[in-house]
């Protein structure tokens, strides 16, 4: 009872919490817009298309743009006002749902698809570099714990009906749905008090920007020790997932021998898990500065890549699969409290967009080398490969940075 009492309690504390509330409120219905609308873009790509091929190059579209605009966004992050760069974006992308449920030309929605990214691009790292000013340092864990569990919970609830909604009111509504929720977003946003960014003073410089704030972002991720080494860790582990969750569906049909409905049965499970992982670690530490936190889930989602291609059991691979969840939330949190607890505030965009920069590149190498491996050797071997090369991360994290403890917070100089 203890141990269940000091869960809840932080979490209570948090949804209390005027200054977190409106961003966790905000975010929780925006991300029932974004499900449905991932599920309805998808079925309207393909109505238009009938190609496969169309879907695919949707996706790629809408990677693309954190790599090309991720440098540039960083900067933006952290030189100017953190609340209206929230607000634009969602305005910005609430636009573009309401022009995408008005078109039915599939180059104006490739083109839409991108201009989202990019508005997303600045957001969400932004949202990981607001949450430590509206919170205390010991309540990063609970934030980011309750802002991912109660996502997935909304992830789970919205795809399990988007399904008939979609089927019975068309894609076009999800998409002004979406649009509604961007708006109910920035509202919420709005009602926000965000700190300014204490900027060193050889970066106030105005609104001008140069390639000398984009090198001092990379200058401090080099030379950071946490940061570079976790860099090179995070580059292993997205080489090694992103074959594996994007061809999911391929060995759940080809070794499972599952129809569609037993694959979605797979996703649930992953769902749930997700869901779970955050509150169940949570009943056995609130320490989330323990950097064994970030990498151990590492060998055990590892172990079960390799567990689920071994093994023919529907039964085996939903329990594998949620654990899995389990891991790939704990794991999410507790990455997002360290960075948060770890960058100082005035780079805070730079790294957090480096991050996911270095994950999209990885990603896509990973989805690109595991489709040619699962024509080639089979599907088995993509999880071979992707199991032991997140036990392989897992174990270079754990001899790098497993002993590493934080201090206070760096400040930021740049020369």
């Amino acid at each position: 009872m203890l141990s269940i009492r000091r869960v809840i309690f932080p979490y209570r504390t948090i949804i209390q919490n005027r200054r977190y509330f409106p961003l966790w409120l905000g975010q929780l219905v925006s991300s029932l817009g974004d499900t449905l609308n991932y599920i309805a873009l998808v079925v309207y790509v393909y109505q238009l298309t009938g190609s496969g091929f169309d879907l695919s190059k949707l996706s790629i579209f809408q990677i693309i743009p954190i790599l090309l605009i991720g440098p540039v966004a960083g900067v933006i992050i952290d030189r100017f006002p953190r609340k209206r760069i929230l607000i634009a974006a969602d305005l910005a992308r609430a636009l573009l749902m309401v022009a995408l449920a008005f078109t039915s030309n599939v180059t104006a929605i490739y083109a839409i698809a991108v201009l989202v990214a990019i508005a997303t691009t600045f957001f969400r790292p932004t949202v990981q570099a607001v949450i430590p000013a509206l919170v205390k340092e010991e309540e990063l864990f609970a934030a980011n714990s309750v802002a991912w569990s109660t996502e997935q919970l909304v992830q789970i609830l919205g795809a399990a009906m988007a399904g008939g909604l979609i089927a019975l009111i068309g894609p076009q509504a999800a998409f002004v749905f979406n649009a509604a929720t961007f708006v109910f977003s920035a509202l919420m946003i709005s009602r926000m008090e965000v700190p300014r960014v204490a900027l060193p003073e050889s970066e106030k410089k105005g609104w001008r920007l140069s390639l000398g704030d984009m090198r001092a972002g990379l200058k401090y991720a080099a030379q950071d020790t946490f940061v570079s080494r976790l860099l090179v860790v995070q580059m292993i582990a997205s080489l090694a997932v992103g074959g594996t969750a994007a061809l999911l569906v391929v060995l759940s049909e080809q070794h499972l021998q599952l129809p569609p409905a037993g694959f979605s049965l797979l996703l649930l499970a992953i769902g749930i898990g997700a869901f779970l992982g955050p509150f169940l670690l949570g009943l056995f530490t609130q320490n989330y500065k323990d950097v064994r936190l970030l990498f151990v889930p590492y060998l055990i989602r590892g172990v079960g890549d390799i567990l689920i291609a071994l093994v023919v059991s529907f039964p085996f691979a939903l329990f594998l699969l949620f654990v899995y969840g389990l891991n790939t939330s704990t794991g999410s949190v507790v990455y997002s409290s360290l960075m948060q607890s770890a960058i100082p505030d005035a780079v805070k965009g730079r790294v957090f967009t480096l991050m996911d920069m270095t994950w999209s590149v990885m990603e896509i190498l990973s989805i690109g080398a595991a489709g040619v491996l699962a024509d080639v050797l089979g599907i088995r071997a993509v999880y071979y490969l992707g199991g032991a090369l997140l036990i392989g991360a897992g174990v270079l994290g754990l001899v790098t940075l497993g002993r590493y403890r934080f201090e206070r917070t760096p400040d930021f100089v740049t020369q």
